[in-house]
């Protein structure tokens, strides 16, 4: 059977942690408490200065670990990410040179998008999973279900990402056209300053078991 692809491996977990890390001396701590928690994938956002050498990091000393990289703004970033190994992208937003940069250097690109015209722009450029960015923000499900009505056809996925949480994943993954959601709530600033690694681990593991409730045994839809 061949490989799966990112984007498969991707949709297939459910979940993908969106995490900014300050300090490369938690990276490993991390990855180890996503792996344990039985979600091994993580989007290392370049919101830090740490960013860059934590994504390498994880890539050389993790390769279990699907590892791509967030808030992908500029073309420095996406060079970035590429040299460090990161297997793929995804913006807050969607620039169509970006876009274009990613695809000419071979990285799966998750853009970012919150209306029809965006939605339409992206996929003309090839993008099939697309981020709908600030998920709660701009409605949320209800929004995501109007929006895919006239693109449903067209074999798009969203990764609704801001505003989702434990509480109302099980509703977004519900959705036939969401792949994935961005789990923004798995790992945040304080839990590294406290090292509170195993609390990781058991979000990791409260999030896959909401999948596999949602989706089935498998995980995938």
């Amino acid at each position: 059977m061949a490989k799966e692809s990112v984007f498969e491996q991707i949709t297939n977990l459910g979940v993908v942690p969106v995490i900014a890390i300050e300090s490369v001396d938690d990276a490993l701590p991390l990855a180890d408490a996503l792996l344990e928690g039985g979600l091994p994938v993580a989007e290392i956002t370049f919101r830090t200065a740490a960013a860059a050498k934590v994504i390498e990091t994880l890539t050389k000393n993790r390769p279990e670990l699907l590892v791509g990289a967030g808030t992908v703004l500029t073309e420095e970033n996406l060079r970035a990410a590429v040299d460090c190994g990161a297997a793929f992208g995804v913006a807050p937003g969607l620039n169509p040179d970006i876009v274009a940069a990613a695809a000419s250097l071979g990285l799966p690109f998750v853009p970012g998008v919150v209306t029809p015209s965006e939605i339409e722009r992206a996929v003309s450029m090839g993008a099939r999973i697309l981020k709908f960015f600030p998920a709660g923000a701009f409605g949320g499900v209800s929004m995501l279900k109007a929006l895919g009505g006239p693109y449903a056809h067209t074999g798009i996925r969203f990764m609704p990402t801001g505003g989702v949480n434990e509480a109302n994943l099980a509703d977004y993954l519900a959705f036939s056209m969401v792949g994935a959601c961005g789990g923004t709530w798995i790992a945040k600033k304080d839990d590294f300053a406290a090292g509170r690694w195993s609390e990781i681990r058991d979000r990791c593991r409260t999030a896959r078991d909401t999948v596999q409730q949602v989706r089935g045994a498998g995980g995938g839809c």
